[in-house]
């Protein structure tokens, strides 16, 4: 062999682990998201990728997403985690604490983003807010005090609103602590509560059998993504009783509920992809503190309050931040 052609292939052979680090660093990073209760065309979806594509990311480029859907079901949960660690995700987003828990017992080592978690602390997710400590970061959505928002809101368009059923599913970790609350403010607010736990759709005609048996004039719901994979029936057995529902978030009196106040649901996704960002660029979910929601809506549908035949005051509708004619 000459001298300039080994030196030719020497130079070559150098540059192997370059190229060879160059393509691996050119191939996509994934990112898993569990839409528990969403699904992928749901609006809070579309913001976490625009929030994607604002981080300056191409979506099937230079990270792709394995989206997996529960459709409402936590039996379905563990196994669609399961799935995504086989995959080898880099990262995981979770819309759900239910999410979030199966996420932690199938990985310690896989970041887990929050988009949507009710008390992270008081479920374990979390050491703290300010250093989560683990795997686990992303956004909390600490609704103690607007549980009593809800009643009063409830209170303020039902005429003599003394009689309140609340719709809770025993299989949500949040919720027992959500009863609790309730149990302490009602008498503040001279209302009596009747729990109903519901976990499957054929509970639910029974369920609302029970409520028009008490008497209840209204109806609270813990949020939770199995009654919204449920709330086509849902809703019809309130219009069919004549109830005004009050819920977290505004996705509900878009299908036709009375209202909802809480957390704005795209804003929370839009920001658990900022968290992805700086996972995927090296930061480490123990050292990124859980943030909270920042923008909050009083949603009331109109039609819906005329069809159950109730006025809502002047001063309501005043402070509303949205109104569905």
């Amino acid at each position: 062999m000459q001298r300039r052609d080994f030196i030719r292939l020497v130079g070559a052979a150098a540059m192997w682990p370059r190229a060879a680090h160059a393509q691996q660093a050119a191939s996509p990073r994934r990112i898993g998201f569990l839409l528990v209760g969403l699904t992928r065309e749901s609006k809070p979806a579309q913001s976490f990728l625009q929030g994607i594509r604002d981080a300056g990311y191409s979506i099937g480029r230079d990270r792709v997403i394995e989206w997996r859907l529960a459709h409402g079901d936590y039996d379905r949960v563990p196994d669609l985690v399961a799935d995504l660690v086989r995959n080898k995700v880099h990262v995981m987003v979770m819309d759900s604490t239910v999410g979030t828990e199966a996420a932690m017992r199938a990985t310690s080592t896989i970041p887990i983003v929050m988009a949507l978690v009710s008390d992270p602390v008081g479920s374990g997710l979390v050491k703290s807010l300010a250093r989560p400590g683990g795997n686990v970061t992303g956004l909390s959505v600490m609704t103690s005090d607007l549980n009593s928002k809800r009643l009063q809101m409830l209170k303020d368009i039902v005429p003599g609103l003394t009689r309140v059923a609340v719709l809770w599913n025993p299989d949500h970790p949040f919720h027992h602590q959500v009863i609790k609350e309730l149990k302490a403010i009602a008498p503040l607010l001279s209302i009596t509560l009747t729990f109903e736990s519901v976990q499957t759709n054929d509970e639910l005609d029974q369920t609302f059998a029970d409520i028009r048996r008490v008497g209840a004039q209204a109806v609270y719901v813990v949020e939770d993504p199995f009654f919204f994979s449920a709330r086509v029936q849902l809703l019809k057995l309130t219009s069919e009783a004549r109830l005004g529902t009050i819920h977290e978030l505004r996705r509900w009196p878009e299908e036709g509920a009375l209202m909802s106040y809480g957390p704005v649901l795209d804003d929370l996704f839009r920001r658990a992809a900022i968290y992805v960002d700086r996972i995927l660029k090296g930061a480490n979910a123990a050292d990124l503190p859980v943030e909270q929601p920042t923008k909050f809506e009083f949603v009331i549908n109109l039609k819906t309050a005329k069809a159950l035949g109730l006025t809502v005051p002047s001063g309501v509708v005043a402070i509303a931040d949205d109104l569905i004619q």
